[in-house]
């Protein structure tokens, strides 16, 4: 299974930068290879000062050796082997009016003395943070989400929408981070879904990604906006850098165990406000999405 879908995220990446770069029409993902002292390696993809992508990642990793301490906590296991791959991606446009996306699709194993598994689980998902609402844009992304899940278990979108919803929830602000999608954790075998049932699921998503995001890219990246619409996205990004290092788990994993710091902070906008004690003008679109953030919904029927 590692192999299998280890393969898949590298085939994945090519799809979604290629993807990317059609919409983007100027700029290039550079490439770089990297390796883990411990164990493993991988393959960050950076796009930058682009005409539609100001900075975005899409980058890939298959690390293995023994569990970093850290981890051996969190799981509340001793010493043992383990092997993890996953894709993550994050993307933020120029235009305040085209939304920030993230995304993640990862595998883990872990093993006994003898190399045999004992644990295995996959883990990802995909979620939207506009700046400006469009609806139909809201509506389209949990769209396709919904259409990906329900391939394969019609409770799936309901369960991991509100796991997404209450995942990327900035407490300190008590407001999310962005209008949601999906967010699943821990997929293990049961009687009802076998490893290879959570491979096609979790690769149905992954195939989703370009559909759910591209359309919205295009429909937005060429609408006017001004200085003020420009700020404006500044000091959101500021939220959103404050849930990546405050609250997202796999950042603080990451910082933890001595990951590779300049793909970890990949996901941080290079352009950020923190403007004190600011608020949305009553009335204006700016409090439109405020007001969404902090009273998630349900963009269609489950």
């Amino acid at each position: 299974m590692k192999n299998k879908f280890y393969a898949y995220i590298q085939n994945l990446q090519d799809q979604i930068c290629k993807g990317l770069e059609v919409v983007e029409g100027q700029a290039k993902f550079r490439e770089d290879l990297w390796e883990r002292p411990e164990g493993g390696g991988g393959r960050t993809r950076v796009i930058e000062n682009g005409s539609v992508f100001e900075k975005g990642g899409v980058n890939i990793s298959a690390v293995h050796g023994k569990l970093p301490e850290a981890m051996q906590k969190m799981f509340n296991v001793g010493e043992a082997d383990f092997f993890a791959c996953g894709l993550s991606l994050v993307l933020h446009p120029k235009n305040p009016m085209v939304p920030t996306v993230h995304a993640n699709w990862r595998y883990f194993e872990m093993y006994d003395d003898n190399g045999n598994v004992i644990q295995q689980w996959f883990g990802g998902g995909q979620d939207l943070t506009p700046y400006y609402l469009f609806e139909e844009d809201a509506i389209h992304f949990h769209q396709t989400c919904k259409t990906a899940c329900y391939k394969h278990n019609p409770e799936f979108y309901p369960k991991y929408k509100k796991q997404c919803d209450a995942y990327f929830w900035n407490a300190h602000r008590n407001e999310a981070r962005g209008i949601g999608g999906l967010f699943f954790d821990y997929c293990k075998a049961t009687d009802a879904m076998t490893m290879e049932n959570w491979f096609n699921f979790v690769s149905e998503v992954g195939n989703s990604f370009l559909e759910a995001y591209v359309p919205i890219v295009e429909k937005r990246k060429d609408l006017p906006y001004t200085a003020e619409n420009r700020t404006w996205q500044e000091i959101r990004r500021g939220r959103y850098v404050e849930f990546n290092l405050v609250h997202d788990k796999g950042t603080l994993f990451g910082l933890k165990t001595n990951g590779r710091i300049e793909s970890i902070l990949m996901s941080l906008p290079p352009h950020v406000q923190w403007v004190y004690d600011h608020h949305a003008e009553a009335g204006s679109d700016e409090e439109k999405i405020v007001n969404v953030l902090e009273n998630p919904k349900n963009w269609i029927a489950n």
